[in-house]
């Protein structure tokens, strides 16, 4: 019989998962006081700048239950949050962890979740510390807030782009939102568990070593995660930095997954590229003389590619440049969470 969460009630959870962090995480440095008290407590190291972002994951409007493994439903949940401290050029210190589940969810499915916390969190050296647990009657939720730390004058921010800076892009965006869409276009009985572009949107990678590795480099002027879709985020550069963009259309970067879908489904790839995914890859703009720079820098860290897709222009908005050398303005879009 398959144990529950009614069967071992709230107390009985925060047990198995304070058992199951002691002895399947690290023990992060610099933690005075884990989980069994009100707060935890961490002491600060000297030098360094607090980072401190937050992300919530609700079912069936970020995660489909049906179609992800609850220990893939860890590892996602928790590389959304490293990503952003990534982007800043940081790195992943602790985590606190807040879940609203369904009485009737197995207990082992969120013990299973949280070894996908601790599959992301291990290697970074990064640990939970705490959190909270909530019972939720129609829709379970996944809710957390996690810390890291960056050296002072080495974060990474979006205003610091500047008219005449190169944009660059870590893989390949947009194979997230061409995986929402097989999925939500799938037939009854089809296993899409192993497609890659459905493994791209269930179990994206974070960039947050190669992150570290630009900001520390200092040959960057801005940097951020595509959490929302291309442009959406590089329209957030382009706001704070009072700056506008150029876009080259043959530019931008599609994997060979991609590719095969031009054919069978007829889908414009381009959309998918530029508009709603959550890929998790970085923007990165600098100056055109640090271009190799940072190619180097990022090739040093992983084999991810990272394309030129463009350049950073006076503040006039966002322009796709196509083939025949028309500029066509494109509207910021990206996800939202209240668009109709």
């Amino acid at each position: 019989m398959v144990q529950t969460l009614a069967d071992i009630g709230e107390f009985g959870l925060i047990r198995r998962i304070h058992e199951l962090i002691d002895q399947e995480g690290v023990k992060a440095p610099g933690v005075t006081l884990g989980i069994g008290d009100d707060c935890a407590a961490f002491l600060p190291d000297k030098g360094y700048e607090i980072l401190v972002t937050c992300d919530c994951m609700v079912e069936g409007r970020h995660y489909l239950s049906g179609h992800i493994t609850p220990f893939d439903l860890g590892r996602r949940a928790m590389v959304m949050n490293i990503s952003d401290v990534g982007a800043m050029g940081g790195i992943p210190l602790y985590a606190l962890v807040s879940l609203g589940l369904k009485k009737d969810t197995p207990v082992n499915d969120i013990e299973n979740m949280y070894r996908g916390f601790i599959h992301e969190l291990n290697p970074l050296g990064a640990a939970v510390i705490g959190g909270n647990i909530t019972g939720s009657d129609y829709t379970s939720f996944i809710n957390i807030t996690l810390t890291g730390k960056v050296e002072k004058e080495r974060m990474m921010r979006r205003s610091g782009a500047r008219a005449g800076d190169v944009i660059l892009v870590t893989g390949y965006p947009g194979q997230a939102a061409a995986g929402i869409k097989k999925l939500l276009d799938n037939h009854p009985g089809d296993d899409l568990s192993k497609d890659p572009l459905v493994m791209a949107y269930n179990l994206p990678a974070h960039r947050a070593r190669e992150g570290r590795a630009v900001a520390l480099s200092g040959f960057a002027t801005a940097m951020i995660d595509i959490s929302d879709g291309l442009i959406g985020d590089l329209s957030h550069i382009c706001e704070e930095s009072g700056v506008g963009a150029d876009i080259i259309r043959n530019n931008l970067p599609f994997s060979r997954h991609m590719r095969n879908l031009i054919s069978p489904q007829g889908w414009d790839i381009y959309e998918m590229i530029i508009g709603d995914s959550d890929d998790y890859e970085l923007i990165i703009t600098c100056g055109p003389e640090n271009t190799d720079n940072i190619k180097a820098v990022i090739a040093e860290i992983s084999d991810v590619p990272v394309t030129e897709i463009g350049n950073i222009t006076a503040p006039v908005g966002i322009k796709i440049i196509t083939p025949d050398g028309v500029r066509h303005p494109v509207k910021p879009i990206g996800w939202d969470h209240f668009k109709r």
